[in-house]
């Protein structure tokens, strides 16, 4: 069928949709916790599964989702990826028993792996142009970027009004929602399954490999970085890599072809994504840990302080962005923004223990607002247009891949930097609160440097010509005729 202007943002909005689901449900269970913990009967240490179950299924199969979709058809792998998420949102929410909550969790985040490797395929395929593209990037990366601050408010109503089991039960008419509209305005895709077989050996060893190291990270303060158990994960999952790199090597259809990598601004992309998630996590998670322990903010109140950041956010990403990257090109925007990232970060850390919110985190969450609206879109185009059509999945996987472990491990190295300072702080004689900041000070400056980091890579490695979909001859690409449903 011939897709016309109106009909591919449509389309847009149903992937934005379908990504936000996935988005909103790594942060929105956390404001829950304590009501699943007291209905359920969870420990401290199981509690913390509700979340890794999620975290471990969905960081182990971002690639093979990636891969699957150029296989078999993104539109397909999408729509089965929604139908998996909403079937276990269901579960979740009907949910009477620790294990049942734990089992549909994992079967979620292997939904929301396929949703996430597919969707940048998707929007790659659909919108050509150079211009459009880029605005479609930007609304993609503002869902990404400001998808978890909207999760913490949405899952402090949904508790607070009604209760932990509608944080997941909300998830089935959308999603129902999203499937019919899929079905409508989203074209079917011929994979290339015909030409190419599944490599089966690479799959399993690099979604093992994964889900070690997920695993190992996630579970690292816990257990002690340097305990016998991190470190033999850490190593078995080292190992795996290097077999499925071995395997990629000679496979005659590889899962991850290794001349992929080859795309100089794809490689670079995903190392600044590593070292953007890392920031942003400090970002996130430990201002919404300041300002609960802190400053006494309600799991409401927290989401309605990053609110200011997320409508900056929003304005910088769905218009401003995409001007400067048709403008600049990618690496401009890039470089500036995770500058301007570091900037935000570095001002969080001299937020004091009696901060006032006008002062004090106010002006840092408006920088990063602006920070990550410019800079999301830029680095979504540096990672994905440079990868072959055929490829997209693949691309988008690996970038998504790079940004769950860069924010996983991200999490960790500052999770454990704050908590010895706090707990140095403490032995010293310094009040829990003055500790807590303390640590919360140090995480904020670390993440500073993450970001700082990502803009000198950015700005020394990405290709300085880069704009979105130009052609072999450096023009703009041509705007497709049509998008032809695959029989």
């Amino acid at each position: 069928m011939t897709l016309d202007s109106r009909t591919r943002w449509l389309a847009l909005i149903v992937l934005c949709l379908g990504d936000l689901m996935i988005v909103l449900d790594v942060t929105i269970v956390g404001v829950a916790l304590p009501s699943i913990r007291a209905d359920l009967g969870f420990g401290e240490s199981s509690l913390a599964w509700v979340v890794n179950a999620y975290t471990l299924t969905f960081g182990g199969f971002l690639l093979l989702g990636g891969r699957l979709g150029d296989l078999y058809g993104q539109r397909r792998l999408f729509l089965g990826g929604i139908a998996l998420f909403t079937i276990a949102s269901l579960a979740c929410g009907l949910a009477a028993s620790q294990a049942m909550l734990v089992a549909a969790r994992a079967i979620q985040g292997l939904g929301a792996a396929v949703v996430a490797a597919v969707a940048l395929a998707l929007i790659m395929t659909l919108f050509t142009e150079p211009g459009e593209r880029a605005k479609a990037m930007g609304v993609i990366g503002f869902v990404a970027a400001g998808g978890g601050s909207i999760g913490v408010l949405a899952g402090g109503v949904l508790t607070d009004l009604l209760s932990w089991h509608w944080i997941f039960l909300v998830n089935v008419p959308v999603g129902i929602a999203v499937i019919a509209l899929s079905l409508a305005f989203i074209p079917a895709t011929r994979g290339g399954a015909r030409e190419t077989r599944l490599d089966v050996a690479g799959a399993v060893t690099v979604t093992a490999s994964l889900m070690l190291a997920v695993y190992a990270i996630v579970n690292g303060n816990e257990v002690g970085w340097t305990a016998a158990r991190t470190l033999g994960l850490l190593g078995a999952s080292a190992a795996l890599l290097m077999l499925f790199l071995a395997i990629e090597a000679r496979a005659p259809s590889p899962l991850v072809p290794l001349g992929l990598f080859r795309h100089r601004n794809l490689s670079t992309a995903n190392v600044v994504g590593i070292l953007w998630s890392a920031a942003m996590f400090a970002w996130f998670f430990m201002a919404a840990l300041y300002l609960q322990r802190v400053l006494g903010y309600s799991p409401l109140e927290v989401g309605l302080a990053f609110l200011p950041a997320n409508l900056i956010m929003g304005a910088f990403s769905l218009g401003l962005s995409a001007r400067l990257v048709m403008r600049f090109g990618i690496k401009p925007p890039l470089v500036t923004g995770m500058t301007v990232v570091a900037l935000g970060l570095a001002l969080f850390a001299r937020a004091p223990v009696d901060g006032v919110l006008l002062v004090d985190v106010l002006p840092s969450m408006l920088i990063l607002g602006i920070g990550v609206g410019t800079a999301m879109n830029p680095v979504l185009l540096a990672a994905m247009s440079d990868a072959p059509p055929d490829q997209a999945g693949l691309a988008s996987g690996v970038v998504n891949t790079a940004f769950m472990m860069g924010g996983a491990l991200g999490l960790a190295v500052l999770a454990s930097l704050a908590a010895s300072r706090s707990g140095s702080l403490l032995g010293g004689g310094a009040s829990e609160a003055a500790a807590l900041t303390g640590g919360y000070q140090l995480a904020f400056l670390v993440g500073a440097v993450f970001a700082l980091c990502a803009a000198v890579i950015a700005a020394v490695i990405l290709r300085p010509a880069a704009v979105p979909s130009l052609d072999e001859h450096g023009e703009p690409a041509p705007e497709p005729e049509s998008v032809t449903e695959a029989a």
